[in-house]
């Protein structure tokens, strides 16, 4: 589907085309008090229309409203929504590499575009699990331990936008996504199940890996929007579907940037285990089309996908759900879109690593650009986005909190990432309390759309971070009470494999 909208000045204001565009199709947006009136992808605050009522009084419509509206709307038997084309199609039987297209897990601006999609396209896209079926629906976590991290991200993409040019916004619209589409299952990831592992130390290890170096399993299985698992008794929750993973092309001075910074950091400590950050690596890469000594040179320069940086890439954002709008600067020609690593739900900080319930399947988006938005918004190393409203929503939380000191007593000054994995230690010892193995609540909170926040960084020594649990996801009462912890069947645990 194509809708008519094209590119915008970078002064905010309408082209002609664009005007006719908006006429009579122009939806409304709020946000809180704020009013953004909106076309195909792009959003303009305009304030309230001339017209509209007061605050909390209907404006009724005009006399021909009805009419007019009668003519624009089928009747109501044609009023099914066509899917959008489908440009990166998957075969579940084949491997990532051995498809029609081929995607990446590198960065680099040489990596070709596997399509090209105009400002205004809407289409899908089909996306592999991160590991492209390395791990498996089963009791042993072997696979987690051994899972080949040279291999990942497994990428769709890249996506050229007709007429994107450097120091654009490019906007996209998350307009639906999910599990791999009628495929309830089967030995991919996505196929009516997911999963989410502790990573071993040596391989990884994840944000609590002192204290768990050892590699452990959780498989969830779906149930529409539900997720429930046979390691984790005791506990279901609808899902917040996201991508882990979605970004632009870097240019060919930011690729050096990041090399450059990252071969830096690792120069400090170049034993440590798990590693400061990882650098280029041949072994393993996957470039699209690229082949012969142009792919070996790509190859050996290309960025590993594992962090998030200024293109976005892998920010692991859980709230970029069904309904979010995100903008992203654009670095190169075409802007060169990406997306993967799908998630059926997170916590926030995916905090053992491979803390998302990992899945493969499909997301449908749509494009559209900001001419030289990079400059008019002050956006050159980020992107920003606005979240959907589709999350499910919890009345009741019990939360943790965590300060800036170590666990054998040592004071740490504003130490805010301390202090977070203070509040999760809690967290897991609360669990513990009621039956569940640490592992089992670590993988929870890694699972389970659970909310971290950084609460107070200003009153020193101390950072103070909390950690937001949804009682209603267990299946017993879980506050703190007279009575003492209701004291549950853990089964047999998450399958644990040694480092």
């Amino acid at each position: 589907m194509s809708l008519v909208c094209r590119r915008i000045a970078a002064s905010g204001h309408r082209t002609p085309a664009r005007a006719r565009a908006d006429d009579g199709n122009a939806t409304a947006r709020l946000d809180g008090a704020d009013r953004v009136r909106t076309r195909g992808g792009v959003g303009l605050d305009t304030g309230p229309p001339a017209d509209s009522a007061a605050p909390g009084q209907h404006r009724p419509p005009p006399p021909d409203a009805a009419a007019s509206l009668k003519k624009r709307i089928p009747a109501a038997h044609s009023l099914e929504v066509p899917l959008p084309d489908v440009i990166f199609p998957l075969d579940s039987t084949r491997k990532f590499t051995e498809q029609e297209k081929i995607g990446h897990n590198r960065w680099h601006p040489d990596i070709p575009p596997v399509a090209t999609v105009k400002p205004g396209d809407s289409f899908r896209v089909h996306c592999r699990e991160w590991f492209d079926g390395e791990i498996h629906n089963d009791d042993s976590a072997d696979d987690i331990r051994n899972a080949p991290l040279h291999t990942v991200h497994a990428l769709s993409g890249p996506f050229a936008v007709e007429g994107a040019k450097p120091g654009d916004l490019l906007i996209v619209d998350i307009l639906d996504l999910g599990p791999i589409p009628q495929e309830d299952s089967g030995p991919l990831a996505g196929q009516g199940w997911g999963y989410t592992g502790i990573f071993a130390k040596p391989n990884g290890g994840g944000f609590l890996t002192d204290q768990f170096p050892d590699a452990y399993k959780a498989v969830w299985d779906f149930s529409g929007q539900t997720a429930t698992s046979r390691h984790i008794p005791h506990v279901s929750f609808t899902g917040i579907v996201h991508p882990g993973l979605m970004g632009t092309s870097p240019s060919h001075d930011l690729l050096s940037t990041w090399n450059t910074r990252e071969a830096a950091l690792i120069a400090t400590d170049p034993d440590r285990v798990p590693p400061l950050a990882l650098p280029p690596e041949p072994n393993g890469a996957i470039l699209g089309a690229l082949a012969g000594p142009e792919f070996d040179r790509v190859a050996g320069e290309g960025a590993r996908t594992a962090p998030p940086r200024e293109n976005g890439g892998n920010q692991d954002i859980k709230n970029l759900t069904k309904g979010s709008r995100i903008f992203y600067p654009v670095f190169v020609d075409g802007a060169n879109l990406s997306v993967g690593d799908l998630h059926f739900s997170q916590g926030d900080g995916e905090i053992t690593f491979c803390g998302a319930i990992e899945m493969g399947g499909f997301i449908d988006l749509r494009v559209d650009i900001i001419a030289g938005g990079m400059t008019t918004y002050g956006v050159s190393e980020n992107a920003i986005f606005m979240p959907g409203n589709t999350d499910p929503r919890f009345s009741e939380w019990l939360a943790f909190s965590g300060t800036s000191v170590t666990l054998d007593g040592e004071q740490r000054y504003l130490d805010s990432q301390l202090a977070y994995q203070r509040a999760c230690l809690h967290a897991i010892d609360y669990l513990t309390k009621f039956g569940y193995t640490p592992e089992q609540a670590y993988l929870l909170l890694g699972a389970a759309p659970i909310e971290g926040r950084f609460s107070g960084v200003v009153d020193i020594p101390n950072s103070c971070a909390t950690v937001y649990i949804p009682t209603s996801i267990f299946d017993f009462p879980v506050a703190p009470s007279a009575d003492g912890p209701f004291r549950i069947d853990p089964g047999a645990g998450a399958p644990r494999s040694p480092a």
